[in-house]
């Protein structure tokens, strides 16, 4: 598939995370007060590699942070879960990632004692997160005698589905990050985007400033079915009235020379003008693959469905089943939607 296009919340989430100033800034503001009392964000690094399997890598997105806790070395841990419903599983999968924290310390410190690791949720699907806080919650038996053989510890989760729009607070960039990420899935987006953008106009005229612009603009192309190049155009000079008009026309000329307007879902709708019937439908396919793996998750069902559909030819029968993955939801209910 079109790496611009495979997991575009990963890219914006590193873009924005991976700015020292921002992390330390979101970690002041979404800490809780007692932690944050603890640790010394002064001493933040960020740790470059991922823990992310490759098999997970289109559900999570992660950065390790390395920083002071109480005086020691320690570790917070940002998994970005960007799969349309909530996992009940995450506990043992950030067991997994902290096992591979602590080895990797044991190796670069050569220290006996373990650090403190503070694993952070941040989570922007449809729905609300549901699941304890706790991997204690995913045992059974709760007997009181039992409790000393069951591991257990906590995560911080950050649900973007219970903040109210301006209860979003912090750098302008984390704010518009945010802000896109609780409304990306809204099928009023676009009407919300102006209002969204503007908040850049601050940063409009820094040259970090255009980086950033550009980057969600990409993100917006790639993953907004509705939105074109030239649309894009339309809400920045909405949003942002004062931005330098050669800076937009400097942004299309790029997309233009790059190809991103053939993207798949800019392409899509460039093939049926000029009766590009076998590219519209290869782009509806690759569409239809990374729609199945964001909703439903890497599946045998899903591996079977997708070779079912690369066997249909007729460019409205794959956008029907396009249409059908947003609005079933379940992977039993699409199947028994596309025998129809």
């Amino acid at each position: 598939m079109n790496d611009k296009l495979v997991n575009p919340h990963d890219k914006l989430f590193r873009k924005t995370w991976s700015n020292i100033d921002i992390a330390k800034d979101y970690l002041n503001n979404y800490l809780p007060g007692l932690l944050l009392k603890r640790i010394d964000l002064n001493s933040l690094e960020i740790s470059k590699d991922s823990l992310i399997e490759k098999e997970l890598e289109d559900y999570y997105s992660d950065i390790l942070y390395k920083v002071g806790i109480a005086g020691s070395d320690g570790y917070v841990y940002l998994l970005f879960e960007h799969k349309s419903y909530p996992d009940r599983l995450i506990h043992l999968q950030l067991l997994g990632y902290m096992l591979k924290i602590w080895q990797l310390h044991r190796t670069q410190a050569k220290k006996l004692l373990l650090p403190v690791i503070v694993p952070i949720v941040f989570y922007h699907g449809r729905k609300k997160w549901s699941g304890g806080l706790r991997l204690s919650a995913l045992f059974s038996n709760h007997d009181p005698e039992l409790q000393a053989y069951i591991p257990d510890f906590g995560f911080i989760l950050h649900d973007l589905t219970q903040y109210p729009d301006d209860q979003i607070k912090g750098h302008v960039m984390f704010r518009t990050v945010a802000l896109l990420f609780k409304h990306i899935f809204d099928p009023d987006i676009t009407d919300k985007l102006p209002g969204i953008l503007s908040l850049l106009k601050e940063l409009s005229q820094k040259e970090t400033g255009i980086e950033y612009i550009e980057s969600l603009l990409r993100y917006l192309l790639s993953t907004v079915e509705e939105i074109t190049a030239e649309g894009m155009k339309t809400i920045l000079k909405q949003s942002l009235p004062d931005i330098n008009g050669d800076l937009i026309m400097t942004l299309a000329e790029k997309w233009k020379k790059e190809g991103f307007d053939q993207g798949i879902r800019q392409g899509v709708q460039q093939g049926v003008q000029q009766g590009m019937q076998q590219g519209v439908r290869q782009g509806l396919l690759e569409g239809i693959e990374l729609a199945l793996i964001l909703k439903f998750g890497k599946t045998a069902e899903n591996k079977k469905l997708l070779k079912v559909m690369k066997n249909i030819q007729s460019v409205d029968r794959l956008k029907q089943i396009k249409s059908a993955i947003l609005e079933t939801k379940t992977i039993t209910e699409l199947i028994e939607s596309c025998s129809k």
